[in-house]
């Protein structure tokens, strides 16, 4: 068995790097608000200068937008669990799926903050009018997995469904107050007609 290429020093320096700056920020989060956390208290609780911080990502805007992609990286490792364990029944895995992801967010520090309006300024833009990387990897990513999931669905389809169903929890994460009856399964009386279509289980 042939021995692949080593990864750079420099590439796993730099991860082992933005994993423990970040690491911070979740550290940061859960002893106060957004508001309230400094690229000093950052660098403090990485044990690195503050100028390290700034050099890795930029702005405080920037680190804020690396924490969110990660966030959504987790939320998404999350879901495909949920999603997993309903793989026949597609209603069932999109109402496990949303009412997973809304639970996991109630109680994330980051979606807290910008649920409370501590932060918001500088968060919300994340998910709202600066939103599109957050959109962009978790439609990317949930599209792979709904398509690797249900084979009969074409990419298209997929992608669809996948921006709608990571649209929606946005929308419902950010803004909690919701009509009475929306959960998991009012999601999947919504969407699950389509995802029936898509895979051939109801006439187009």
């Amino acid at each position: 068995m042939s021995a692949g290429r080593p990864v750079p020093f420099a590439t796993v320096a730099r991860d082992l790097l933005r994993t423990t700056l970040l690491d911070a920020v979740a550290a940061e989060l859960r002893e106060k608000p957004w508001a309230a956390v400094k690229m000093a208290d950052v660098a403090r609780a990485a044990g690195v200068s503050r100028q390290t911080v700034y050099n890795e990502f930029g702005s405080r805007h920037d680190l804020a937008q690396a924490f969110a992609l990660r966030e959504v990286d987790g939320f998404l490792a999350t879901v495909e669990e949920a999603v997993e364990g309903h793989r026949e029944d597609p209603a069932a895995a999109l109402a496990a799926a949303f009412e997973t992801f809304l639970g996991a967010a109630a109680e994330n520090p980051f979606v807290r903050s910008i649920v409370s309006g501590e932060g918001s300024d500088d968060l919300l833009p994340l998910v709202t009018t600066q939103g599109e990387p957050v959109l962009a990897r978790a439609t990317e990513r949930l599209g792979e997995f709904l398509g690797d999931g249900w084979p009969q669905m074409d990419a298209a389809q997929a992608r669809l469904l996948a921006e709608t169903t990571v649209r929606l929890a946005i929308s419902y994460a950010a803004l909690p107050q919701s009509p009475a009856g929306i959960d998991g399964r009012a999601i999947a009386a919504l969407l699950g007609p389509y995802v029936d279509r898509a895979i051939g289980r109801a006439p187009a």
